[in-house]
């Protein structure tokens, strides 16, 4: 059984996405980040960072639990596990390439575009055109990379595309203003698409839809998402 802690943000829809294609028996542990259940002890027992999300695999390797966060490498141990998604053997060196740059610059770099255009005070228009721009830079690379390809990485659908899934999902904030976000990446709108049609992408989308979770953004919400932007407590 996998514990799968989560919250409907674009990490954790990879990991669900990687549960519903591999058919692991997984639950849901809803993580409500706006009240900040992240910096919960108990939760940091399981990711010392406090971010969504992370799973403990109840029948590990050994025997016993595995606890493991962070999305690429929750996707990575998913895939060893059950030998499925990880594509030839010939394309492993491509494959964590794809892999990385997605969990190193893709991601993070559309996540801050979200967090200066979405959440941040205005007037900051140095850092937001700087995320912006090279959020976009990144989209440019995968659509030039996705050009006569069905997928990222080889022949396959592999755990490559699944991490850019999560994350392209929310092209409409990334890329805040355009009536058409993908519009310019003609390659990357094809192969999502084709990612989202699949059966388990539906499914991956129910996932944590039986949880309430905060969305108002208030104080308190402010701090425990942005828990650096304010002083410790004295």
């Amino acid at each position: 059984m996998i514990r799968f802690y989560f919250h409907p943000t674009p990490n954790p829809a990879k990991v669900a996405l990687m549960l519903e294609e591999t058919g692991l028996p997984y639950e849901v542990i809803p993580v409500d980040t706006s009240k900040g259940q992240q910096h919960d002890p108990a939760f940091r027992a399981i990711n010392p960072n406090g971010k969504v999300p992370a799973i403990v695999d109840t029948e590990g390797p050994a025997g016993g639990p595995m606890t493991v966060f962070d999305s690429s490498a929750i996707l990575l141990y998913l895939a060893e596990k059950t030998g499925k998604l990880l594509g030839q053997p010939r394309d492993k060196g491509e494959l964590l390439s794809w892999l990385f740059f997605i969990g190193t610059g893709l991601g993070p770099f559309s996540g801050q575009a979200v967090h200066f255009q979405h959440a941040a005070p205005e007037g900051l228009d140095y850092a937001v055109n700087r995320y912006r721009r090279e959020a976009e830079r990144h989209y440019q690379v995968l659509d030039d990379r996705l050009a006569g390809r069905d997928y990222i990485v080889g022949d396959d659908y592999t755990i490559a595309d699944i991490s850019a899934w999560g994350w392209l999902d929310r092209a409409s904030r990334v890329l805040k203003g355009a009536a058409e976000p993908l519009a310019p990446y003609p390659n990357i709108a094809r192969w999502f698409k084709h990612i989202d049609a699949r059966p388990a992408a539906a499914r991956a989308r129910k996932v944590g839809t039986q949880f309430e979770f905060k969305t108002v953004r208030d104080e308190e919400a402010q701090r425990a998402l942005f828990p650096s932007n304010y002083p410790p407590a004295p």
